[in-house]
């Protein structure tokens, strides 16, 4: 039944380019997590060895924390990084999200250092391997320790990540696909000398050309040949992962805001659908429809102007 309702899904075209976006994704994490944490601990390190406060090694003691996204009253130390973190940061006029930060450990913890330039949500994620790709794109865009990685090129990509994220119907064109290829190439190359991108490249681009139909015994065969290189269990894997990224922004913007734009409850109302529709998912994301059938029910119709953050 599980391999019969994947079948399906992986006839539809437009779902099928949208899974092989994801995976991109899910690549381009894994190529760039480990130089990201490398640099991170480099440019921690620099910090602190440029700013005369910094260098002499104090902790704080204070306990310092955000109040929601914002931090204001800070002990002199958090202070003096929130300044550093400031000056290091591309966008003057861009929100730092306080909130994914524990600032009593910015003096010990690199990646705690990091997340000031990731998007909400990373309160609780304390490495390199445990973040999205649209968080490590991020820090690309926003830390000026990577200026020499051409900027247009990673807001590219970011574009691409967000329009993939909030595509209410989970489908994108063949020809929308053939320019997200470009875009990741592109900003690959920029770090071909790491081994780990120039493998994730090589991985996405032996992706793109595969044909993820699937063959079910006793039912008429999909569209187009049989996958080669990968079992229908890998492709089950990186669907759920992409699915679970899927519903937590979903969910994430649904739970911020106490209206949703007609554009984010068409994405909440079809997610809905989408699960209900696939007794396999719905039975593994048996928690997460619940959690968005009570989103609806306590979420008001929005049809003003406000938008998603």
């Amino acid at each position: 039944m599980v391999l019969e309702e994947l079948s399906a899904r992986l006839n539809e075209v437009g779902y099928k380019n949208w899974l092989k976006a994801g995976y991109c994704l899910l690549k381009v994490k894994d190529g760039l997590y480990g130089y990201l944490d490398a640099e991170m601990r480099h440019f921690h390190s620099s910090v602190i060895r440029n700013n005369d406060t910094l260098r002499r090694g104090r902790m704080c003691t204070s306990h310092c924390r955000p109040k929601g996204n914002q931090l204001q009253s800070v002990c002199p130390l958090c202070n003096e990084w929130k300044t550093e973190i400031l000056r290091h940061h591309t966008n003057a006029m861009a929100v730092v999200n306080w909130g994914n930060c524990r600032p009593w450990l910015w003096s010990s913890e690199h990646w705690e250092l990091a997340k000031a330039y990731m998007p909400r949500g990373l309160a609780n994620v304390t490495r390199a391997d445990q973040c999205d790709a649209a968080a490590l794109l991020n820090l690309l865009n926003f830390c000026d320790h990577f200026s020499s990685i051409n900027p247009q090129l990673v807001r590219e990509v970011i574009r691409c990540r967000n329009e993939l994220m909030h595509s209410c119907e989970m489908r994108v064109s063949t020809s929308w696909m053939e320019q997200y290829q470009r875009s990741v190439e592109q900003l690959l190359l920029q770090l071909r000398h790491v081994p780990e991108v120039a493998a994730a490249g090589r991985q996405i681009q032996e992706m793109l050309l595969v044909d993820l139909s699937v063959l079910v015994p006793g039912v008429d065969c999909v569209d187009g040949d049989q996958m080669e290189g990968a079992e229908h269990e890998f492709i089950s894997q990186w669907e759920t992962e992409l699915l679970r990224e899927f519903l937590q922004d979903v969910l994430n913007n649904a739970e911020e805001g106490k209206t949703l734009t007609p554009e984010g409850m068409e994405k909440l109302k079809n997610m809905q659908q989408f699960l209900q529709d696939h007794q396999d998912l719905k039975e593994q994301f048996r928690t997460e429809l619940q959690c968005l059938l009570s989103v609806e029910e306590r979420l008001p119709q929005n049809t003003g102007e406000e938008t998603m953050s």
